[in-house]
């Protein structure tokens, strides 16, 4: 990942800069350790004595008397979780320099290490950006920890063309890559969303993308290393002083022989340490399960508390890291995740040291792994969204999510829910390999889980007040003097964005929004009118049919499941589907001697079910092959009137590898005469598919082979001049939007619309947004609020109507029920919401106003 570089002081200018005592009645301590070399050290004391500050060592026994700031690359040191419970600053070596260079003593939030604040030694200067999408940008890099990055849609701007023609080391970036990160809650490698030429628009999210080295894993990726990491057999070795004046014990869970044990301990007391056997006067206790007296005791006590992997890190690399840092550094839970042990888990894209981390955690979770991937499988993880195994994850209905969702299962010890978007989140152009290993544990969590106290003390268990301190220091670990960091925890990290609740307390805008598809997000609170509560006995007879639902649940699962099976064989799909056919017949029966009426559009949807299962048995017993391409056609001539000749040319396709759908949502392909705002156009879209011309089905029709795809992209010179935008951008626009250009954005619609306001839900739906029938008469509303209950300012919710009068009518209620929820009423012609979807860009509504006319 490109970072900022840390500023390295030279001596002798910061003896010039240093004449003020701008660290007058401070005390530091300096940890060394990752950059912050011997050298670099050295050069830093010198700083702070010339600054007037104070130089003293950082005991080991957490005793902080008159220090007021630790100057440390890492948070990786002992004495950090202690330091932070005290409110002593943490600090990296670039808030020394910085300080100096403003005479003055500068912020800590941008300048500390800890890795929550992945946004820490980012500062922000942004472009051409709307007002609103500053804010929100700025007030994450704020919240995060954040001149080393320009955020800009294009480089015309002066910030940026400053920074090119002076050569200046910033990064100009898209605002897509504050959304992805914030999204994941892990700093990505800015590399694809560099202008002037970004690589999430010059290139497909199909094309490869190198996998990502994982230095951060190296001795982390087992939990039982299979070898000693230094020859036994060596006959000089350099002493070890990560152990100086430590208390080590080594628990009998470990397993190891004599041979091995002694060779450690020699090692141990060899660099200045001592073995004990006595838990309670250890200060670090090394064992492999999360269980049994001595482990609760130690984790009780505050005391470091690691595996056997843990240990062998600090002897290769002879420095000390949290044991709670990586994950498999950590004793292990003996019977795995609840949840796990039904799981047949495959993955896909990790490569090297990153794989085998995943694999080793996987069985530490319970679950089973398999290194191809079957109809049975039931989860497929995956950095990034494009293999043949994401293919067949979709064909088969396999779950398809990223390593986050293992992550963060195993360090929340339960199964995190597959519905979190961070889970299912893969930016178009980055292996999420690059972010593998940085989830943490919760010590409160592991607290709770596997050592809670007992309410009353116990003399087993000492030093309680550190044990509340750690706590304390967890509080503030996240605040820094500065915001709560929701980004890191597996099921909050959308919190930190907008999302929808069902009550309408309208909700900030911190989602990022541009004019270039930055994707959106928006608070909408969505109530009814009438809810009257119901009886007590009638929600005693609820909680007892729910009872009874709840007992049948993993039935019903199993069954939905095994429907969902395909395949020739008897059973799954099959049996399911023949089941509800004689299930549809008696209903129906029923219905007919019961009742003359017959509701043709369910009996219609009924018979496109029945044909859409036969042609699934169809393609089973066939043999066909998964279809490389799911194309969605608007405006084919050829086919108008001409069901025999439609569904002749749609088999032959689908043995040529092509399936023709209706669900916008699935498609990879779209062809389409020109550019037409027709429904499925614009629905399509949103996906940012591959668009072609009709004549690429006319070759496939004709001479029953698919041709070059990219030789029959579509070309329409004429209605990209008439809309004002260029085809091309358009689609990389989508794939970057991901279906989200109107998340959260509130849309309604007059039911006596032109089209019918089935057309445009579907657009809405397509595109991320919330949409919903205005009558006046009650629904969906916008819940009063005050001003003051929204911080962040009212934000716009918008109504799709026409010129009759009846929808005029209905223009004043709309307006005071939008200012009643403190909220911007944007009463707007279709030609707006219609204007986007082509575009994909959120466009002002200001020119589309109906009160214009």
């Amino acid at each position: 990942m490109a970072t900022a570089p840390t500023p390295t002081p030279n001596t002798t200018s910061t003896r010039m800069m240093a004449t003020n005592n701008v660290f007058e009645d401070c005390v530091f301590a300096i940890v060394q350790g990752g950059e912050l070399t011997e050298n670099y050290a050295a050069q830093m004391k010198e700083s702070v004595i010339t600054g007037g500050g104070e130089l003293v060592e950082l005991e080991s026994n957490d005793n902080f008397d008159d220090i007021t700031h630790i100057i440390s690359a890492t948070s990786d040191f002992p004495q950090y979780m202690a330091a932070r419970a005290q409110m002593i600053s943490v600090v990296t070596p670039g808030w020394l320099t910085h300080s100096q260079l403003r005479g003055k003593q500068s912020p800590i939030r941008q300048f500390t290490p800890d890795p929550n604040l992945f946004f820490s030694n980012v500062v922000i200067s942004c472009g051409d950006i709307p007002p609103g999408d500053k804010d929100a940008i700025i007030g994450a890099v704020l919240a995060l920890g954040a001149v080393t990055h320009i955020c800009a849609l294009s480089v015309d701007h002066e910030k940026c063309q400053m920074a090119l023609e002076k050569k200046l080391k910033v990064m100009i970036v898209l605002p897509h890559w504050f959304d992805d990160c914030l999204k994941l809650g892990k700093r990505l490698d800015e590399k694809p969303y560099l202008l002037p030429d970004p690589e999430i628009f010059r290139k497909s999210p199909e094309e490869n993308v190198p996998i990502p080295s994982t230095p951060q894993l190296l001795g982390a990726t087992s939990s039982r290393p299979e070898n000693f990491p230094i020859p036994t057999d060596s006959p000089r070795r350099s002493p070890l002083t990560v152990f100086k004046d430590r208390r080590v014990m080594l628990s009998a869970d470990l397993n190891i022989n004599d041979r091995l044990r002694g060779i450690i301990e020699d090692l141990i007391v060899g660099g200045g340490g001592r073995i004990t056997n006595s838990v309670h006067k250890t200060t670090m206790f090394v064992c492999h399960w999360r269980e049994g007296r001595e482990y609760v005791i130690a984790s009780r006590a505050g005391i470091d508390v690691g595996n056997l992997s843990w240990l062998y890190h600090l002897i290769t690399h002879n420095q000390w890291t949290n044991p709670m840092r990586m994950l498999l550094h950590y004793p292990l839970p003996r019977n795995g995740i609840p949840g796990f042990e039904s799981t047949k888990i495959t993955l896909s894209n990790y490569g090297g040291e990153a794989r085998i981390y995943l694999e080793n955690l996987l069985a530490h979770c319970g679950g089973e792994f398999t290194k191809s991937m079957k109809p049975d499988n039931t989860h497929l993880i995956t950095a990034r969204a494009k293999s043949e195994k994401c293919a067949a994850a979709v064909e088969w209905n396999i779950e398809m999510l990223n390593h986050l969702w293992v992550e963060e299962s195993y360090a929340k010890c339960q199964v995190q829910k597959l519905t979190d978007p961070r889970y299912t989140h893969f930016p178009p152009r980055t292996n999420l390999g690059e972010v593998v290993g940085r989830t943490q544990f919760d010590p409160e969590l592991l607290e709770k889980m596997f050592f809670s106290r007992d309410p009353t003390p116990s003399p087993e268990d000492p030093k309680p007040v550190r044990r509340a301190a750690m706590r304390e220091k967890d509080r503030n670990s996240r605040n820094d003097e500065d915001f709560p960091m929701g980004g890191m925890d597996g099921q909050d990290a959308e919190e930190e964005l907008p999302r929808p609740k069902m009550s309408v307390t309208r909700r900030s805008r911190t989602s990022i929004l541009s004019d270039a598809s930055t994707p959106a997000g928006r608070r909408i609170n969505l109530g009814k009118e009438n809810d009257t509560p119901s009886s007590t006995n009638s929600r005693s007879a609820k909680d007892k049919a729910l009872y009874q639902i709840h007992g049948l649940a993993p039935d019903i699962a199993l069954y939905e499941k095994e429907k969902k099976r395909k395949g020739p064989v008897w059973g799954g799909e099959r049996a399911a589907n023949k089941f509800e056919k004689e299930k549809v017949k008696k209903e129906k029966s029923a219905e007919r001697s019961s009742s003359p009426a017959i509701d043709v559009e369910d009996d219609h949807s009924e018979s496109e079910r029945a044909k859409k299962r036969a042609k699934t048995k169809a393609s089973a017993k066939s043999g066909r092959p998964p279809p490389e391409i799911r194309l969605m056609i608007t405006g084919y001539k050829e086919w108008i009137g001409n069901i025999n000749k439609e569904e002749h040319d749609k088999k032959k396709l689908r043995d040529l590898g092509i399936l023709v759908t209706q669900d916008p949502t699935t498609c990879t392909h779209l062809a389409a005469p020109a550019m037409v705002r027709t429904q499925k156009f614009l629905c399509a879209l949103a996906m940012g598919p591959t668009i072609v011309s009709t004549d690429f089905l006319d070759t496939c029709i004709q001479k029953n082979t698919v041709p070059v795809v990219d030789d029959y992209l579509l070309k329409d010179l004429a209605n990209e001049k008439k809309f004002g935008l260029k085809l091309k951008d358009v689609v990389a626009r989508a794939k970057a939007n991901k279906r989200s250009l109107l998340r959260h954005i509130p849309v309604y619609c007059t039911s006596e619309i032109a089209n019918g306001p089935g057309t445009y839900q579907s657009i809405v739906k397509a595109n991320g947004g919330d949409f919903h029938l205005y009558t006046g008469k009650g629904g969906a509303t916008i819940k009063p609020t005050k001003p003051e209950e929204d911080p962040n300012g009212p934000e716009p919710v918008y109504l799709l109507t026409g010129p009759k009068p009846e929808e005029r009518k209905l223009w004043p209620k709309f307006t005071e029920m939008a200012e009643n929820g403190n909220m911007i009423p944007m009463i707007v012609h279709s030609e707006w919401l219609l204007d986007v979807a082509m575009s994909q860009q959120l466009k002002s509504g200001d020119k589309y106003l109906a009160v214009n006319d």
